[in-house]
């Protein structure tokens, strides 16, 4: 079953969803706003197709050895979140006795996007990106690799969604979408402008400039730092317009606590 959602809204947009009698939902914990009394809610620590011990249904065969396999997996997940910084326990929505309605939201003025998998790419995003899926959608994490880690900052740990069905991202300011093919093959951003990207495309991260007096003087003064991502291949990508970085300093500076200074770039405290 398709699920029925509408984005609504402007500055802080939100998604409605329409469920089927018997359809489920699952949304990061903290990104639920309403359901209809028809829609029963069930908070679990696995992913979907997991129930916690002593839930009701779903659990698979094999005895104590199914049972001792599906919690290995399950505090595989949860340790793979806890890694990341993610939400530890997911909340999952389920019509009945007719068609009922939920309601979710990001966590910071900005649009939302619903994307369509039909099991042929997977689909990466930022960290927190996640709002809401079907439960024929699988979520998990990538690290995109050791040395993207160390210069990547907010790229390093992504999400990572597979499967059939509708999830539901979120992001900070206006979005626009990019093919790297349709710029010579490779675009650069702000490592904090990343929202989401499909299977296919490459992701990396290069120095600006090398060490010469042009390098440091983009890394000083020019408020990137010293990395920018890289984006190559032929696939869509979805960029937004504030970081959340930019955000915290302009919201530091309003109530007179701006300790950026005149520079703005390498020697900017980092906001997290």
């Amino acid at each position: 079953m398709t699920l029925q959602q509408q984005i609504v809204g402007n500055a802080m947009q939100m998604a409605v969803c329409t469920l089927n009698p018997g359809q489920t939902v699952y949304c990061e914990a903290g990104k639920f706003l309403f359901k209809t009394a028809n829609v029963s809610m069930e908070t679990r620590l696995g992913g979907p197709g997991t129930r916690n011990a002593g839930g009701a249904g779903g659990q698979q065969g094999g005895g104590m050895g199914g049972l001792l396999r599906q919690a290995m997996g399950t505090a595989m997940q949860v340790g793979q979140r806890a890694l990341a910084g993610e939400s530890l326990a997911f909340q999952y929505f389920t019509a009945s006795g007719g068609e009922g309605t939920v309601g979710f939201a990001g966590v910071l003025p900005g649009e939302m996007r619903a994307l369509e998998l039909d099991g042929s790419r997977a689909w990466f995003a930022e960290k927190d990106a996640f709002v809401a899926a079907e439960e024929t959608v699988q979520f998990g994490i990538a690290f995109a690799g050791g040395r993207q880690g160390m210069s990547g900052g907010e790229g390093f740990i992504l999400e990572k969604f597979t499967g059939h069905g509708t999830v539901v991202i979120a992001g900070a300011g206006n979005f626009i979408d990019l093919n790297p093919a349709d710029f010579g093959g490779r675009i650069e951003v702000d490592t904090g402008c990343i929202v989401a990207f499909e299977e296919g495309i490459q992701y990396g991260v290069q120095r600006i400039g090398g060490l010469n007096r042009q390098g440091i003087m983009n890394a000083v003064f020019g408020g990137e730092g010293l990395s920018l991502a890289t984006l190559e291949g032929n696939g869509r990508v979805i960029l937004q317009s504030m970081t959340i970085e930019g955000l915290a300093n302009a919201l530091k500076k309003a109530q007179g606590g701006d300790k950026q200074g005149p520079t703005g770039g390498l020697f900017s405290p980092h906001v997290g």
